[in-house]
């Protein structure tokens, strides 16, 4: 009997009485079969943990590099660190606890009559507590020559206390009725803003 007949006339339940090529071509068959299964429900659950590891190893690594760095740089974060808190606490000096208007408005007259300058207006306002600071605006008008003004306004940044311009604005003053040529001088109003320290209480 040819291995075709034999074929088309196998009983699967007697397999053992097959010849000898169909039976190693059925162990082959069933081998084949048991791999191909062990491969797709275990192997390949393998791969796809593989891929999720090397992923993770690849943020990992990414990680520790930027930590790495990090740690590299300790000494120089910890020497900006102390810049910083001495330039704060220089910050903080220049920050009374008290806003003092009396010596400020002593400062800002001498520094406006040493530029030649005429004050017409210093009017403080009420205190705004920002934080751990109070800002103490102050209405300003004064009168001058351009680059006198000029130098008014870097003398006041120059004051021991911190004092800041805001809404700056200049007019040409009206000429005096004595005279019939146009003035040279200029008026100018402001908000100068002081600052003082809040205590803890206070914040």
């Amino acid at each position: 009997m040819s291995i075709q007949d034999e074929l088309n006339n196998l009983d699967f339940n007697n397999i053992g009485n097959a010849s000898a090529p169909i039976r190693i071509g059925f162990l082959a068959i069933t081998f084949v079969a048991i791999i191909a299964a062990g491969i797709y429900f275990d192997t390949q659950n393998q791969l796809t943990q593989l891929e999720t590891v090397e992923r993770s190893e690849s943020e990992l690594k990414t990680e520790f590099t930027i930590k790495a760095d990090k740690a590299a740089k300790l000494e120089l974060y910890k020497d900006q660190l102390a810049e910083m808190k001495a330039s704060f606490q220089a910050i903080l000096r220049q920050l009374p606890e008290g806003t003092d208007v009396e010596s400020l408005l002593v400062d800002v007259s001498q520094t406006g009559l040493a530029n030649g300058l005429e004050i017409k207006k210093f009017k403080p306002s009420s205190e705004e507590k920002k934080g751990f600071y109070a800002e103490l605006p102050i209405a300003l008008e004064v009168s001058g020559h351009y680059h006198d003004l000029a130098s008014f306004i870097s003398g006041v940044a120059a004051l021991p206390r911190i004092v800041t311009m805001h809404n700056l604005k200049l007019e040409l003053q009206p000429k005096s009725s004595k005279s019939t040529k146009p003035s040279s001088k200029l008026n100018m109003s402001a908000t100068a803003k002081t600052y003082r320290y809040l205590k803890e209480d206070e914040q």
